[in-house]
């Protein structure tokens, strides 16, 4: 009860505010609107160049177009190592079917 009725009296007081300050008050909105564009519209721009730069086609890193030859040969080791895993667990697969 207490909220509600301290609210009404500052929007009672407010409205009184803006009768009495009109003037004033108006000069205050009319400069805070430029503002008020120019930071959501630096906000928009922030977040719409996050979207942009994640949907364009360049490559993220050199890493990705350009593999190094240390790196060619750890990713064929692997393959190789990921390859004979699957064959040792085929063969199992195939021991237990049999069993």
């Amino acid at each position: 009860m207490k909220v509600f009725v301290g609210g009404v009296a500052a929007a009672f007081l407010g409205f009184l505010g803006i009768i009495i300050w009109y003037d004033a008050v108006f000069r205050f909105i009319g400069g805070a609107i430029p503002l008020i564009l120019l930071m959501g519209g630096l906000m928009a721009a922030y977040l719409g160049y996050d979207e942009v730069k994640e949907k364009l086609p360049f490559p993220k890193n050199r890493e990705t177009t350009e593999p190094t030859a240390g790196n060619d040969t750890r990713l064929k080791e692997e393959a190789e190592r990921y390859k004979q895993e699957v064959e040792r667990l085929k063969a199992e697969l195939e021991k237990t079917k049999t069993s």
